[in-house]
């Protein structure tokens, strides 16, 4: 019974997943796109949880911390792009 719930967890997920790339591909702004991004990433953990959960593993709990830290690392820099249209700023010296 709790794997057949797990599974409809990720096809909803799935569902999420292809409704955000919908919104990554239509956005009509750059922050939409972003949003979208960010949702993916989210989507994916959580994915990746339920997936550990069905195999019985730790195994991907690595996996899981890392997908999170680069979907942190990269909301910020897109926030950053929009904010200031360049994503590391030089400075210059004079």
């Amino acid at each position: 019974m709790f794997t057949h719930f797990l599974m409809g967890c990720l096809f909803f997920l799935i569902l999420s997943i292809l409704a955000a790339l919908y919104r990554v591909i239509k956005g009509p702004s750059m922050s939409d796109r972003v949003m979208a991004l960010d949702n993916i990433g989210i989507n994916l953990l959580a994915g990746v949880a339920i997936l550990s959960i069905l195999l019985h593993t730790h195994a991907f709990l690595d996996i899981i911390l890392l997908l999170g830290i680069l979907s942190f690392v990269g909301t910020i820099a897109f926030a950053r792009y929009i904010e200031r249209g360049v994503v590391i700023e030089h400075k210059h010296s004079e």
